[in-house]
């Protein structure tokens, strides 16, 4: 039904230009200059390449189709990149140029919840909209010692994705270890917490914990390892995790970390356990970097490299896929899908707010309604209508399964049971706690 919903969106931002066309007065040409933090270099390098290709196709596509309207002048789309080096100082850096220099109407994107909270105090002082699609902290949007009405989070709150993990390891998981083993059906799974000591880690640790405290879960937290961002030897913690005695590990962590912090695992430490990890890895290179350490793995999504959720937005996502692999040569991730919405509801936000001036488009972005693209929303449209202006996602859980003919793991969504392809699955290799 909503198979061709992006090029419906396009066509809804051009229309107005047709109208223009009619009156046989030539318009001019202005352009919207959207600013996309994108970690181009350093530890989450893969990621940014995807932010960035992913802005490029959106920005390209609503241009072939002639642009936007804004207030009754055809309108380009012109990306200016900023590269955030995936530190503080290089966000703080981008982002100055970016607004000082280059001039941005607006911003969008923004990986690392520690990167974007250490420049949003500049995207305040300035006014510029931010469009926030990759840092999941809610301390993004709900920090009170910085005016954020002007940010908008396109992206999970690290909140509802914990819960959604920590939900599904108990109503999902837990009963199915617990039967394989012989365990009484009521028995906690007993699991490791592995986070990155940062906004984003410790919410998601927090986050976990609260849910289990909240929905009364039978899930036991009995093991908490911090590590710092962008480190590569995982091995003492590991072991650490493992002496504990573990029936799932639970990372909070990025592509570039959790890919040798799972190798390490199977590999180097004997952690024959199931890993789960949150919905930012969900990268053609994560399946990659992981190969057969990965086998069985768990991935939490919003939008998946390879497997398409049923549902009135499954056309507009193999179509997205599609034409990203043929400009980029490789699927896409999920920040990359992310990003991809972000110019499109830029775009929109211009057109509705007729005007680039940024307390407009700011203004606008607070009640825009975007049918959704290729993410699944609840109530099926891209809003900020909520009080700290956070869209709202459908989340489903994939296991990773080797692809022999491939060469290359591939994913089965699981849950929940209305996107079911296939059913959870415990491998042989697999051991609890206590075997």
């Amino acid at each position: 039904m909503k198979a061709h919903l992006i090029a419906a969106i396009v066509g809804l931002l051009v229309v107005s230009a047709c109208f223009a066309g009619c009156t046989g007065t030539e318009a001019s040409t202005d352009t919207l200059k959207i600013g996309v933090v994108a970690s181009m270099t350093g530890p989450a390098s893969t990621t940014g390449k995807d932010v960035w290709q992913s802005a490029q196709l959106a920005a390209d596509e609503i241009n072939a189709k002639g642009g936007i309207t804004v207030g009754g002048k055809k309108t380009t789309i012109e990306l200016v990149q900023g590269d955030d080096e995936s530190t503080r100082e290089g966000g703080m850096k981008a982002v100055t140029k970016m607004i000082t220099d280059d001039k941005v109407d607006l911003l969008t994107g923004g990986f690392s919840s520690a990167v974007v909270t250490a420049h949003q105090a500049l995207v305040a002082e300035n006014g510029v909209p931010y469009v926030i699609s990759g840092a999941s902290s809610s301390t993004v949007t709900r920090r009170t010692d910085i005016n954020t009405s002007m940010m908008f989070h396109l992206a999970p709150i690290t909140e509802a994705s914990a819960a959604a993990g920590t939900i599904f390891i108990d109503d999902t998981m837990r009963p199915a270890v617990n039967a394989k083993f012989g365990r009484p059906a009521d028995q906690p799974l007993r699991l490791g917490v592995i986070y990155q000591d940062s906004p984003f880690g410790k919410g998601g640790l927090d986050s976990i914990k609260d849910t289990i405290a909240s929905k009364g879960l039978k899930v036991q937290v009995v093991a908490e390892e911090p590590f710092k961002m962008g480190e590569t030897d995982y091995r003492t913690l590991l072991t650490s995790v493992k002496a504990k005695g573990v029936d799932v590990v639970y990372p909070i962590a990025f592509l570039n970390e959790e890919v040798p912090m799972l190798t390490q695992a199977r590999r180097d430490v004997g952690l024959n356990t199931l890993f789960m990890a949150v919905e930012c890895v969900d990268d053609p290179d994560y399946y990659k970097g992981v190969a057969q350490y990965g086998d069985y793995s768990i991935i939490q999504s919003r939008f998946s490299a390879y497997a398409t959720p049923k549902g009135p937005i499954s056309g507009n996502v193999e179509k997205y896929r599609a034409d990203y692999t043929a400009r980029f040569g490789a699927s896409p991730g999920m920040m990359g899908a992310a990003t991809y919405e972000g110019i499109y509801v830029a775009a929109a936000a211009a057109e509705k707010a007729g005007s680039t001036d940024r307390a407009a488009l700011t203004s606008a972005l607070t009640t825009i309604s975007v049918p959704e693209i290729v993410e699944s929303q609840l109530g099926g449209a891209i809003t900020f209508a909520n009080e700290h202006r956070e869209a709202q996602f459908n989340l489903f859980m994939e296991q990773l399964h080797w692809d022999e003919a491939k060469q290359e793991l591939r994913p089965k969504i699981i849950w929940p049971a209305e996107l079911m392809e296939m059913e959870f699955q415990i491998p042989d290799w697999y051991r609890p706690s206590g075997a």
